[in-house]
């Protein structure tokens, strides 16, 4: 049984403040175990889309940064590039997001590095022999870092029913290619909610999607199943073939996540942010209310454990009323199935444990 340890929302004291909790919260897990003087460490995070506002503090993420510095490693802020059109796709555009959205060099007094270069091309292949690939292409810098910690923001998502460390490994950790290789989702148009107003043939990257009087297509060929449309789609009439594409895009996921710590075992440290419980990913330009409230911060050297923790502590709180959580209010009751419905969101949790990332079982350590 895996130990995850907790430091619950709110404060009264100096003592309780976000700072000192991480730093409890390092000591506690065992940051120093997994992070030795003089690594290159990356440290991974999501630096949100603009207009995204959800995301990890970087006061919060400085914080982690610090009790870096403190063991003697040399620690660097870094993602990788995105699929979709926004303004992360490229390593100029990504690092001046970054960068206004407080991820710079004078909060940190360390860089930020985008891991899989200039336009997401830089990739290592690491073996990983799962069901779906044999080798994943992971960001070189991702590779060459001697230790990692991840820093993630646990929330819903439209297609894996939630992102926490998990998809920070599996999806943020991937080159612009590797990216592709997971998204083997497509998207189908729900013609009786359809309303043709154009907003997913402006979302997509790839120009795949065209209208023609009151009839939208979307050329699967092309497609790159990055989903911006589904996201930005006001009507929910877009959606997927959950029995088959969903669990896909799970298993690819996992496989990639797998890759990502390929050869950083007892090298990597976990920490989850149960903040802002948005039902979107932070890669939107938006972010809706939460639909649980704030819970606290998480960290644990087991990625499985800790995002099965989570997972369970948002199914335990009480759902928050005029959030996209339309039922399932009652503490106990399943919220991520309700928010994003067709998701299987423990897949990622038995696949990774098949995938050998980690277990299931944990033990959780109030601090």
């Amino acid at each position: 049984m895996e130990e995850v340890f907790i430091a619950r929302a709110g404060a009264q004291s100096q003592n309780r403040n976000t700072g000192n909790k991480i730093r409890a919260l390092c000591m506690a897990a065992g940051l120093e175990n997994m992070v030795n003087p003089g690594d290159l460490t990356a440290v991974k995070v999501h630096f949100g889309e603009r207009g995204n506002d959800a995301f990890v503090s970087p006061l919060h993420v400085a914080s982690v940064v610090k009790e870096i510095e403190v063991i003697g490693a040399s620690p660097f802020l870094t993602d990788t590039n995105t699929l979709y059109l926004g303004d992360r796709r490229n390593s100029v555009d990504h690092a001046k997001t970054a960068a206004m959205h407080g991820f710079c060099y004078p909060v940190f007094g360390c860089p930020v590095i985008i891991a899989d270069g200039l336009r997401g091309q830089n990739y290592t292949p690491v073996d990983v022999y799962g069901k779906h690939f044999e080798t994943v292409k992971i960001a070189s810098d991702i590779v060459s870092a001697d230790s990692m910690v991840v820093v993630s923001h646990f929330k819903g998502h439209e297609a894996a029913g939630f992102g926490g460390a998990l998809k920070n490994l599996g999806m943020g950790c991937a080159s612009n290619e590797g990216k592709r290789e997971q998204h083997t989702t497509r998207p189908m148009i729900l013609e009786d909610k359809c309303i043709t107003c154009g907003a997913c043939m402006n979302a997509c990257p790839e120009f795949c999607i065209s209208i023609a009087g009151k009839s939208v297509s979307i050329d699967l060929e092309h497609c790159i199943g990055c989903l911006m449309c589904m996201n930005t789609c006001p009507e929910h009439a877009i959606d997927l073939d959950w029995q088959d594409d969903g669990v896909v895009f799970v298993e690819r996921m996992i496989e990639y996540a797998s890759g990502a710590v390929g050869n950083k075992t007892g090298k990597t440290f976990y920490v989850n942010f149960l903040t802002n419980i948005t039902p979107h990913c932070d890669c939107t330009p938006w972010n809706d209310i939460p639909f649980v409230p704030d819970i606290g911060i998480l960290a644990s050297t087991d990625p499985v454990a800790l995002d099965k923790a989570c997972f369970d502590l948002v199914n335990a709180e009480e759902g928050v009323f005029g959030s996209l959580l339309p039922d399932h209010h009652q503490p106990g009751e399943e919220k991520f199935t309700r928010v994003w419905p067709g998701t299987n969101p423990e897949l990622q949790i038995s696949y990774a444990e098949e995938m050998g990332l980690g277990r299931g079982e944990y033990r959780l350590i109030e601090i």
